[in-house]
């Protein structure tokens, strides 16, 4: 141990060299060790999902009613140390009732052997209520106080936490602050401190902890079917759906990985959201196995019971059919391949309509009966070389694409203008910017919609687009 060939945190490299003559050393990569720390701290989650990051070297898990899964505290807390000793990382950890507490007795209160009681090496359980106790024969530090204020404690003499503690609190904390009195006050648990999860807790998350890691997609899928069945169930108590659904495996190697859908609208049908998983199963690699899954619902929204309607001695299904079809084809085809065409309160045929979501609520307005647009419109219009026998009138004949088409019958002018207030400043709108619009058929029956852009200046040349095809 470097402890015992007298090295310590801050000394320089000469004076570590000069003790150990031998001494290897490597460059710190502070942003690698951040990266695995959090690393840990997600996979930490198959315990308990409040998981918090503590500093640059340490993991606060709040473990209240989850010891019960693990077999007890002591178990829980081996299962943790254990895991982390697998992956390469030496550990000491501490089990008490508050987080100040806890901090004190993994950094200071003495650890267990190998033989001690059955407890885990390097762990400690503080009792219930055994934190005075345990604080006290402690040094200041582990009461997490600035190092000024710990030199100064030790300059008074005051080098025991108990011997802190049962000063009055008001010359200690016009002589320190209040600082010492309240870090006082958190570890016993007179005070609250907050832990702020490294990710957001789930309101309904469900696990499974496996005694053998599952080595292949066809246990994995049974697993997460019995999830699916425990989580609608929940759901369907509080009369909630889901819309959008996170599967975690904890691989044995200390990785972890997710599987995520989301749906159209809020589900709680178990085989309607397995399939949907099935598809995101496949493509997850499982390593040496998966020891542990949990299934979360982050979002979800109000889902009341639907009445079944009985038809011809059938239940026939509700309108839900569609929002299963366009699920299933977002989980394939990505969620924004899977879209509809809706209104947009605009009167530029380019920007009159909009993709949306597929399940997406209608528009208010609605489509317009009082126009006529063709059913393809081209993504820009294209330039086209139109003959008219005068300047207003519609084309007679036109060439688009190298192809001649002659004019039998024509409708129009329809007049639309730009739209001046999308102009960024008012000096850039040109009142010229405007087009009259065609409904034309050739000869051979063929339906086009085309346009006249501008005015028409003698001596210049009209300028004529198509900008769209009727069925």
């Amino acid at each position: 141990m470097a402890g015992a060939e007298g090295l310590a945190p801050g000394m320089t490299l000469a004076d570590a060299r000069a003790l150990v003559p031998g001494l290897v050393v490597e460059a710190t990569d502070a942003q690698g060790d951040a990266r695995a720390l959090a690393a840990l701290a997600d996979w930490c989650i198959r315990f308990t999902p409040w998981v918090a990051l503590d500093g640059a070297d340490a993991l606060v898990l709040d473990v209240s009613g989850c010891a019960r899964l693990f077999g007890g505290e002591a178990a829980l807390l081996g299962r943790v140390v254990a895991a982390l000793n697998r992956f390469g990382f030496t550990v000491r950890a501490a089990l008490a009732d508050t987080p100040a507490a806890a901090w004190a007795a993994a950094r200071f209160a003495r650890a267990a052997g190998p033989n001690d009681g059955g407890l885990p090496a390097g762990t400690t359980i503080v009792p219930p209520g055994g934190a005075e106790a345990m604080l006290g024969p402690l040094p200041v530090a582990a009461l997490r106080l600035p190092a000024d204020t710990v030199a100064g404690l030790e300059r008074l003499g005051l080098r025991r936490v108990a011997a802190v503690a049962a000063l009055p609190r008001a010359p200690l904390a016009a002589r320190f602050g209040e600082a010492v009195g309240r870090r006082i006050d958190r570890a016993l648990g007179r005070e609250a401190e907050a832990i702020a999860p490294r990710r957001p807790v789930p309101a309904h998350l469900v696990r499974r902890v496996f005694t053998e890691p599952l080595i292949d997609h066809a246990g994995v899928a049974a697993a997460t079917g019995g999830l699916i069945a425990e989580l609608t169930d929940r759901l369907e108590a509080e009369g909630l759906g889901l819309r959008r659904l996170e599967l975690a495996l904890y691989r044995v190697d200390g990785r972890r990985r997710v599987a995520a859908v989301g749906t159209a609208r809020a589900t709680r049908d178990p085989v309607h959201i397995e399939r949907l998983l099935a598809v995101k199963l496949e493509a997850l690699e499982l390593g040496f196995g998966v020891e542990a899954l949990t299934l979360a619902a982050p979002v979800t929204e109000p889902l009341a019971p639907v009445q079944a309607v009985l038809a011809a001695g059938e239940i026939r299904a509700d309108a839900g059919g569609l929002a299963t079809l366009v699920d299933r084809l977002a989980q394939r085809l990505g969620p924004a391949n899977v879209v509809r065409l809706a209104p947009r309160p605009s009167h530029t045929p380019e920007r009159a309509v909009a993709a949306v979501p597929a399940m997406a609520p209608a528009a208010a307005d609605g489509w317009r009966a009082d126009v006529h647009r063709p059913l393809r419109l081209l993504t820009r219009p294209e330039p086209i070389e139109a003959v008219a026998m005068v300047p207003d009138a519609p084309p007679v004949q036109f060439r688009w694409r190298g192809r001649a088409h002659r004019v039998a019958r024509a409708a129009g002018p329809e007049r639309l203008a730009a739209e001046w207030w999308r102009a960024p400043r008012a000096e850039t709108y040109d009142p010229n910017d405007w087009r009259d619009y065609y409904r034309v058929e050739d000869a051979a029956g063929a339906r086009f919609w085309l346009y006249r852009h501008g005015p028409y200046s003698p001596g210049g040349k009209a300028r004529w687009y198509l900008h769209g095809v009727f069925a």
